[in-house]
């Protein structure tokens, strides 16, 4: 299957096309054409992934591809990009954050489901090996009473502030913890913020927001029976599993998100963001 992307300033076009195109880890599939935001952007991510063909307009993939990835930095910038191709039946990977809006994100599926195009959207960290073995672990703490994740994220970036990185850790979040948030809230502190998703049982999971320094990714939570942190350690290909999990989807049309899984992190972030804005307590 040829796939094309629809952006190249973020760094994982050309890890992705490496993977495909370089390592050849995935069977059946290539990354054959690439959009930039710059003619720069596009060469270097050609350069790196082995992608033999660079167009002027993305419109210009269309009938030429058999499959989408579209990777702005900012979430604004998704859906309208995709939009074309999945009128065209195209199935669709959205890198995180899947939209900026989640009413408009909810129209995109329905289009998306209309016109028979498959669509997903993850952030890399939820299929790290380590990841899962922390929510495997989570079975032995027992009543989870509290939870936290920390890593980079800075609430000002020109990228959706808190959408670019933020992503990251609300994606775990909700994997490890439920999709059940009902109510947020942002502090600022001296080198970030701490950002507290509010669940209906009384359960809180904090993030911690790092501006400044190198955190890494982390999750951790405290049980009735015991409390458990984990440090997440990449793969050795830390794009490999996803690659192949859109790709699967890619051939066989089966979604691996639902509807709910890819619009609650948006519903989320949103709520984050208002909080950043007000200094309240945000309804999700």
């Amino acid at each position: 299957m040829k796939i094309g992307i629809i952006g190249a300033e973020n760094s994982h076009t050309a890890a992705i096309a490496k993977v495909l195109n370089v390592d050849r880890l995935v069977k059946g599939f290539s990354v054959d054409y690439v959009w930039g935001e710059t003619p720069e952007d596009a060469k270097t991510a050609a350069k790196v992934g082995q992608i033999p063909n660079i167009v002027e307009k993305p419109r210009e993939m269309l009938g030429k591809i058999d499959a989408l990835i579209v990777d702005h930095r900012h979430p604004r910038f998704h859906l309208k990009a995709a939009t074309p191709f999945i009128k065209a039946g195209i199935p669709s990977f959205i890198d995180k954050p899947f939209c900026y809006r989640a009413e408009e994100g909810r129209e995109f599926l329905k289009l998306a489901k209309k016109h028979g195009a498959p669509v997903t959207s993850f952030s890399i960290l939820i299929h790290q090996r380590s990841f899962l073995n922390f929510v495997k672990k989570l079975e032995t703490v027992g009543d989870v009473l509290a939870g936290e994740t920390w890593g980079p994220c800075d609430l000002k970036s020109p990228w959706g502030g808190i959408f670019f990185y933020g992503i990251h850790q609300v994606d775990m979040v909700l994997k490890a913890f439920g999709y059940n948030v009902k109510k947020v809230l942002v502090t600022k502190n001296g080198n970030g913020a701490t950002g507290q998703l509010m669940y209906p049982d009384g359960k809180i999971v904090t993030m911690h927001l790092i501006k400044e320094g190198k955190p890494g990714f982390g999750i951790g939570a405290i049980g009735t029976e015991k409390a458990i942190h984990q440090k997440l350690v990449m793969d050795k290909v830390q794009y490999l599993t996803g690659v192949k999990t859109f790709c699967k989807m890619f051939k066989t049309g089966e979604e691996p998100e639902s509807a709910e899984e890819m619009l609650m992190p948006v519903k989320v972030l949103d709520a984050l963001k208002r909080s950043v804005q007000s200094g309240l307590i945000e309804k999700v």
